[in-house]
């Protein structure tokens, strides 16, 4: 590892390390949140910007460390922010959070697990060239992936960062709007459980399976129109 991986890896390890040390932690419940929410709104009515600011960039240090946090502060912004602001301010501190966390893993580690996990890798890249940006809005769509997880996976792909970034944010939408809305109402919330029923999740399933199907719908209508031409078939279509 050279020394500019080294510092990254130390850098990275801190962070954690500080978090954990500090009990940064106790910031980052339901309870907490719930207390301070008048006191927050204060603070936000004069001086919005500066709040918004400090508030996305937590959340993106919170993503990027992949650190556990983020299903609360997602509830925080809805209940400081409102439903509109506060799913822009998630929208985009997620997804350049979890972008950070791919391309950190990708840096860090990528050469020695590839080294390590050459062939398996090439097995998981084919994958990602075959499917592109179905997979991994599959991926991000079905809450079954923890986050953190999917992050430091992908960053062992060859996966393009932009690609990374575009497809996450439409990926994760649907869940930042359910999460933000539902911190609009955080007073009636005893747990995050009760935010992700059964039927929710299995309607993220649904929508993460459906891309991958209508891809593979139109490869197989793409092969049939291919197979048509080659026989001077009138149906090719």
């Amino acid at each position: 590892m050279n020394s500019r991986k080294l510092f990254i890896a130390v850098l990275l390890l801190a962070g954690i390390t500080a978090f954990f040390a500090l009990d940064l932690g106790r910031y980052f419940s339901l309870a907490f949140i719930k207390d301070s929410q008048a006191s927050f709104q204060a603070v936000f009515e004069q001086k919005p910007v500066w709040v918004t600011l400090v508030f996305f960039a937590a959340y993106v240090a919170v993503t990027a460390l992949s650190l556990p946090g983020a299903a609360v502060m997602t509830l925080a912004a809805g209940a400081g922010f409102g439903l509109v602001l506060g799913t822009v301010v998630v929208s985009f501190a997620s997804t350049l959070g979890a972008t950070l966390a791919m391309l950190a893993a990708r840096y860090v580690l990528r050469d020695s697990i590839q080294a390590r996990f050459g062939r398996r890798l090439d097995e998981i890249n084919k994958g990602i060239e075959k499917e592109g940006a179905f997979y991994l809005f599959s991926l991000r769509l079905i809450p079954v992936v923890p986050f953190f997880v999917l992050n430091l996976l992908m960053g062992l792909t060859r996966i393009k960062t932009w690609t990374y970034f575009w497809v996450s944010q439409l990926g994760m939408f649907a869940g930042t709007v359910v999460y933000v809305n539902a911190g609009t109402q955080i007073a009636k919330i005893d747990s995050l459980q009760s935010i992700a029923s059964p039927a929710l999740i299995g309607s993220f399933v649904l929508l993460g399976v459906l891309p991958l199907l209508v891809n593979k719908a139109l490869q197989f209508f793409k092969r049939r129109k291919v197979y048509a031409l080659e026989q001077g078939s009138p149906l090719a279509f």
